[in-house]
């Protein structure tokens, strides 16, 4: 009943309409769940910035932040109604509206930073973001959100093993709990706003993600072993509403093209800094931060490997992961 509520009053806000025309120019309406410190935020700031440049005025963006027009999934509904232009969305939350998103779930796909930036802007990365299209949205790009790694309450998660038992908190995502169910592990879905206290209530041991959300949320407060075993690297992703996409001509195509590539660019920058400020500010705080061999986590989700391969994503795993072999 909240949901659907929130959702009524964000329709309200953007009254009805993504693309607004004011004036001589038209403005797009873009809406997100992250605060305005965040990198993506400040790539769509930027955005913004370069597409007036582009334009000339003609087409702008007027950003909502911080959740206003309502959740990730709120905004997506917004999107395939044609009530809201632009949204940032984790590709995690996509696996309900395009299955090829199941694949950026599947623990250690990715072997490096490399490997995954070649495949996001190769035509593998492109066929994936086109194939949103059935669900009245359309990918536009990718933006970085690092790779996840276990933060626990009581331990260190040095090996696999470590996860056995543990009740460990993750997305509402399939393969996020089958990660945890391969380790042996308790997996709970739970929202992100309730997990610090259910840290602190030892609801759940520990938890999973990246350094710059992991110090942002103060889980570390609580949870103070933190093992950079970084077992997904899941994308953040722009989405255009098909209905806004299509009332665009080739002109103004072109400009939020442009500009788009600027943002991610910027974003990459933006992202590998709060990174490194979060490990720092971590450490200070008197977080214990490990690497461990991440070789016993690689032969821990084999099996998991092997079961995805027979399944709808098993032939873009075996594309993705040919493009990690060494020439």
């Amino acid at each position: 009943m909240y949901r659907h509520s929130s959702l009524l009053i964000a329709i309200m806000v953007v009254a009805l309409s993504a693309c607004q025309t004011e004036g001589p120019h038209r403005v797009l309406r873009v809406g997100h769940t992250l605060d305005t410190n965040h990198s993506v935020h400040q790539a769509l700031q930027h955005m913004a910035e370069r597409l007036v440049i582009y334009s000339n005025g003609q087409l702008q963006l007027k950003l909502y932040p911080n959740g206003q027009l309502g959740s990730e999934r709120d905004m997506v509904e917004l999107l395939q109604i044609g009530s809201l232009a632009m949204t940032k969305v984790s590709a995690a939350s996509l696996e309900g509206f395009v299955s090829e998103m199941r694949v950026f779930g599947v623990p250690y796909l990715f072997r490096s930073d490399e490997h995954r930036w070649r495949v996001l802007e190769s035509a593998i990365g492109e066929e994936i973001l086109r194939a949103t299209r059935p669900a009245r949205f359309t990918g536009l790009a990718y933006m970085d959100a690092g790779s996840r790694s276990f933060y626990m309450t009581e331990s260190m998660v040095s090996v696999p093993e470590d996860v056995q038992g543990k009740k460990v908190r993750v997305m509402n995502s399939p393969m996020a709990v089958q990660l945890i169910d391969t380790m042996q592990g308790a997996a709970t879905p739970m929202a992100w706003g309730e997990l610090y206290a259910a840290l602190q209530q030892g609801v759940v041991d520990g938890a999973e993600n990246n350094p710059p959300s992991y110090y942002s949320s103060r889980h570390y407060e609580i949870a103070k072993h933190y093992s950079l075993n970084e077992h997904a690297s899941i994308p953040d992703v722009i989405i255009i509403s098909n209905h806004v996409l299509n009332s665009l001509n080739s002109k103004e195509r072109r400009w939020l093209e442009r500009a788009m590539d600027d943002a991610v660019r910027k974003q990459r920058q933006l992202w590998e800094q709060a990174e490194q400020q979060a490990l720092a500010r971590l450490a200070e705080a008197g977080v214990t931060i490990t690497r461990p061999d991440k070789a016993p986590f690689y032969k821990a989700v084999e099996p998991l490997h092997q079961r995805l391969s027979d399944s709808a994503v098993g032939p873009l795993m075996q594309r993705i992961k040919s493009m990690g072999v060494s020439q």
